[in-house]
């Protein structure tokens, strides 16, 4: 059996395609944002929020492992970034809005996102579907219908 592009198995189409180019290019300006504002804040002034700051800095490095992952095709890395992340932004927001102290300034995920637009609290739910939606068969409703047989005489 003939496998599609990048070795992926037969009916089930590479992440990094399509509407997954958009996907990755999000991923992509969060994990630069968020790696630029942790790398600042964890450099200079670690002791005023280190909590917030240091997880500042892992979500820049969870958004890029997710972009590289999204982008080369890397399912389990993929799946793998993108729970990690889910779970980062569901608690950080639960703990950034009940436990204020560990939060003087905002994480990526504070208040699951707030200060990007809430995209750190949509997008792990759109890279989950993503990753499920592309790693399944094709379905009917994305596959081809056949091509008519050419006219004869």
């Amino acid at each position: 059996m003939a496998s599609g592009p990048r070795g992926a198995a037969p009916g089930r189409r590479p992440t990094g395609t399509g509407a997954g180019r958009l996907l990755v290019a999000v991923y992509g300006v969060l994990a630069l944002a968020a790696s630029a504002r942790g790398l600042y804040q964890v450099g200079t002034k670690l002791q005023e929020a280190p909590v917030a700051y240091v997880l500042s800095l892992v979500a820049g490095l969870v958004y890029a492992v997710a972009t590289y992952a999204l982008a080369r095709d890397l399912r389990t890395l993929a799946w793998s970034a993108v729970v990690f992340e889910v779970v980062g932004v569901l608690t950080v927001g639960t703990l950034s809005l009940v436990d204020v102290g560990d939060f003087p300034d905002e994480t990526v995920w504070s208040q699951f996102g707030a200060g990007y637009g809430y995209v750190p609290l949509v997008l792990p739910l759109v890279g989950l579907w993503w990753l499920r939606r592309t790693g399944r068969g094709a379905s009917a409703v994305d596959a081809r219908p056949p091509a008519a047989p050419p006219a004869v005489g």
